[in-house]
């Protein structure tokens, strides 16, 4: 069974993803809150809250196969102040790298690394703290690569991420996974302009990283909506017609169109900031129809939470959106337990990592990468 390091692990979405056959060797968040959550689901045989600031490898047992390191997003995000990995939270992603060279200088550093983040990091600094992670990996000695997943493939939920995958140079990677050129499914315009301003000694540690395609998405955002949500209530008819009050003449529209559809039709709603005629900045009520949900996004920092609006002929609702809906959004099972006050349970989903993502990620190209090289090994001992 493969062994894995979870860093910033939050609620510990990306060990979900994982699944059963990986064994965790060792978790880390700084958050008391979310470690909460995480022991409740998890238990806390393997976790330690803290800064990983003060971690040294003797805190890491063993030799993992993979580490996993969702690193704060805040400062690389097009909402963020723009300080990328210099800044105080997307930062932290050095402190972690300087626990992979420790382990690199006790010859115990995983086979391979996994990196997930917004997709801002790819132009943060006019791609300079992309080149930067990129130039971390191939001076550690990992070949490397770049995809680009948006969860709307697994999961009614719009929310393009990241994903930097590293592989320990003396490691073999299987020739189907890797691909003679970009792919624009996984690899977009972003992402190729930002590996065209790598150096040519960083590329020529590139690997254009083949990734199987998904099934069809067969849910709908419809589907992960509660009849009787708990943790929220429904609007009175004075707050829906507030919020509708707020639309733009495009997004009134949008409700009207739907009134005309004859069934109950499920929608979202984010409060943004936006500039009218006159150059004011007014909050508008933006919606969507489409069966997609909007992406999930921190409360904090004053991002809006996601509403819900249904229109089912010409009677309109609307409400927060369920914590248990947002679990469902990340690809969280039903068990998963949330923590019981709203908005931390927002916060947790929020932040994550989605779900069924993480499980694509490690069927079609971390587990083959480990097990060609566990049956390559056999073979080398049988000879």
């Amino acid at each position: 069974m493969p062994g894995f390091y979870e860093f910033f692990a939050g609620g510990g979405m990306a060990r979900c993803g994982l699944g059963n056959n990986w064994e965790c060797l060792f978790s880390n968040d700084f958050d008391l809150k979310k470690s909460e959550t995480y022991k409740r689901n998890w238990g806390d045989a393997v976790l330690k809250t803290a800064d990983v600031k003060s971690l040294s490898a003797a805190d890491l047992p063993g030799a993992a196969d993979l580490a996993w390191a969702s690193f704060p997003c805040q400062d690389l995000s097009l909402a963020g102040g723009g300080a990328g990995l210099k800044g105080a939270r997307s930062g932290t992603f050095w402190p972690f790298w300087d626990l992979m060279k420790s382990l690199k200088a006790e010859k115990r550093h995983p086979a391979l690394i996994v990196l997930e983040n917004v997709c801002g990091t790819l132009t943060s600094h006019k791609g300079a703290d992309f080149s930067a992670i990129c130039n971390a990996f191939r001076e550690a000695e990992y070949r490397f690569g770049a995809v680009v997943i948006d969860a709307a493939m697994f999961i009614p939920q719009s929310r393009p991420r990241l994903f930097i995958i590293g592989v320990r140079n003396d490691v073999d990677v299987p020739g189907s996974l890797q691909g003679a050129e970009s792919s624009p499914v996984w690899h977009s315009r972003a992402l190729r302009n930002a590996h065209e301003s790598l150096s040519d000694d960083v590329k020529d540690s590139w690997i254009w990283w083949n990734l199987r395609m998904p099934a069809l998405r067969n849910i709908c955002f419809s589907d992960l909506i509660e009849d009787d949500a708990e943790s929220v209530a429904w609007h009175t008819a004075q707050e829906t017609r507030k919020l509708l009050e707020m639309m733009s003449p495009v997004n009134c529209a949008k409700v009207e169109q739907a009134k005309k559809a004859h069934r109950k039709i499920v929608g979202t709603i984010y409060k943004r900031t936006r500039k009218d005629k006159l150059g004011r900045k007014i909050q508008r009520a933006e919606a969507r129809f489409d069966d997609v949900a909007g992406c999930l996004r921190t409360p904090a920092g004053g991002s809006s939470r996601q509403l819900i609006i249904v229109v089912e002929g010409d009677v309109v609702k609307s409400r927060l959106i369920s914590s248990r809906e947002t679990a469902r959004l990340m690809g969280l099972p039903d068990d998963y337990k949330l923590p019981e006050k709203y908005n931390e349970a927002y916060h947790l989903t929020g932040d994550g990592v989605v779900v069924p993502v993480v499980r694509h990620i490690a069927e079609h190209i971390l587990e083959p990468i480990l097990y060609a090289n566990k049956e390559n090994k056999e073979m080398r001992a049988v000879a």
